[in-house]
């Protein structure tokens, strides 16, 4: 079939010859054009040329014939266009050989389909089978594996509440050394102190009071073994404070890695118990692709396994730590009550005449206490001038700030101006002076107030120099805690 033209543009089936002087204008080219075929909007799916059912669809509206007859008066029925009808050969597209293809074609594609469909039914069923087997196997294996992390778990809790039991009883064992020898630490701070006394109070001694005789050279014989005694004990209290510190941390490991192991063991086995029926189950999705384990079965098992060992090594520490604390408070006890007794042996009363020194330390007194007054005078006076320059000052400022209210080129830096900013620095600089002078005195002031407690505190250890030997020193030393209290029994 020869395709020889196209919707709504070709209007002759096959040529024909038209007059050469039958050609009317543009303009009633275009009029004639409109009135002979009225326009009827089609769809675009019907529009097209190569869809052979567009055509009738379009050819069921009747055209109206009235612009047609009133446009073709005064022309023969032969110069008129032909009917519509017969333009149904020119969209025809398919024959019957097309048409039978067509179906066989699709009976083919039919039969095809089914038998894929057939094949993917068979293969379905078969992998549900498979896949159901896999899962419940994939199932059991898992939950013997919880079965097996559960006994596991299991041991290493008991181990762990072992360990932890005899922690618990050695860092019991270590507080109370603790507290023993601390409380003899104390009681090394008595003797300690009445022997520094003694020899301050000689120290304080004018003259011939300040022999180094035998009595002193005691006496800090004394303090130097009260002072070697507590250093070994305050040695001993820090290594028996690291040790409980170290045996309190390798205690909070095992609580820790216990209860870690006991939320462990509720975790698994609750998931151990867990069936396909059992309540509580749900879709997490994503939770496969989580991965947030931290260690492996063999570091899992060296983790607990370092833990007890640390703690054994801590325990082996704190037992033996605990036997030299009890060798050093026997010790140290011995040698304290022995020097006691010696320095009580040698110890004499020597008084010697302190009033020149005495007379001494007054006459400054005086002398200082009058200079205080004087430099509190000073200060008065510096700070009164200080005072004074605040009304200059505030002068100066206010007439500099006048000043800047003048209009245009009135803001002139003129002499006046100029000495007005000069005045208000030469004031600046006088306070600034002023009140350095003010800091001296005051730190003048706070010397010779220093000096004033120095001496009166002086004076008073002067006066009491008389009966330092008989009274005060030998006083003091009517005690001495007993060897009980010595090594840390109350």
């Amino acid at each position: 079939m020869e395709l020889v033209g196209s919707t709504l543009m070709a209007t002759y089936a096959h040529p024909r010859s038209t007059p050469a002087n039958f050609l009317p204008a543009i303009s009633a080219m275009a009029s004639s054009y409109k009135n002979r075929f009225p326009y009827y909007a089609l769809p675009h799916g019907l529009s097209l040329p190569w869809r052979p059912d567009s055509y009738y669809k379009a050819a069921s509206i009747i055209p109206t014939l009235a612009p047609y007859s009133k446009s073709s008066q005064g022309l023969t029925p032969s110069k008129m266009l032909p009917f519509i009808s017969n333009r149904t050969t020119l969209f025809t597209r398919y024959t019957p050989d097309d048409w039978y293809r067509s179906n066989l074609s699709n009976y083919k594609e039919s039969e095809t389909s089914r038998h894929s469909a057939e094949r993917l039914r068979v293969d379905t069923s078969r992998m549900i089978q498979d896949k159901d087997q896999q899962t419940r196997k994939t199932q059991a294996e898992s939950t013997k594996n919880l079965g097996e992390r559960v006994n596991d778990i299991e041991f290493w809790k008991s181990e762990l509440r072992h360990e932890l039991d005899e922690m618990i009883g050695e860092t019991n064992a270590l507080t109370d050394m603790k507290r023993r020898l601390e409380r003899a630490l104390e009681e090394t701070e008595g003797p300690l102190q009445v022997a520094q006394e003694c020899l301050l109070h000689r120290e304080k001694r004018m003259g011939i009071d300040l022999v180094h005789d035998d009595v002193e050279k005691q006496l800090l014989t004394e303090v130097d073994v009260i002072r070697s005694c507590q250093e070994r004990m305050q040695r001993y209290l820090d290594k028996a404070i690291a040790q409980l510190a170290s045996s309190r941390a390798a205690q909070h490991e095992l609580e820790k890695d216990l209860a870690d192991k006991q939320a462990a063991h509720r975790i698994d086995d609750k998931c151990h118990h867990l069936r396909n029926t059992s309540d509580g189950i749900s879709y997490y999705r994503g939770v496969e692709r989580v991965d947030a384990t931290i260690s492996v079965p063999e570091s899992w098992a060296k983790f607990t396994d370092d833990n007890v060992l640390r703690s054994q090594s801590e325990r082996a520490a704190s037992s033996k730590l605990r036997g030299d604390i009890e060798n050093l408070l026997v010790l140290t006890a011995n040698e304290m009550w022995n020097q006691f007794n010696r320095v009580n042996v040698a110890f004499t009363n020597r008084i010697a005449e302190t009033a020149d020194a005495k007379n001494k330390i007054q006459t400054h007194l005086a002398k200082t206490l009058q200079e205080i007054f004087q430099t509190e005078m000073s200060i008065e006076a510096i700070q009164k001038a200080i005072r004074d320059k605040g009304p200059p000052l505030k002068v100066a400022h206010t007439r500099l700030d006048e000043r800047t209210w003048r209009p245009n080129v009135e803001l002139c830096r003129d002499s006046a101006q100029i000495r007005l900013v000069n005045e208000v620095h030469e004031i600046d600089d006088t306070i600034q002076s002023l009140q350095q002078r003010l800091r001296d005195a005051e730190d003048t002031l706070q010397m010779l107030v220093h000096t004033k407690s120095t001496l009166e505190h002086d004076l008073a250890i002067k006066a009491n120099s008389l009966f330092i030997d008989q009274e005060k020193c030998m006083g003091m030393r009517k005690t001495f805690p007993n060897a009980l209290r010595l090594v840390g029994y109350v």
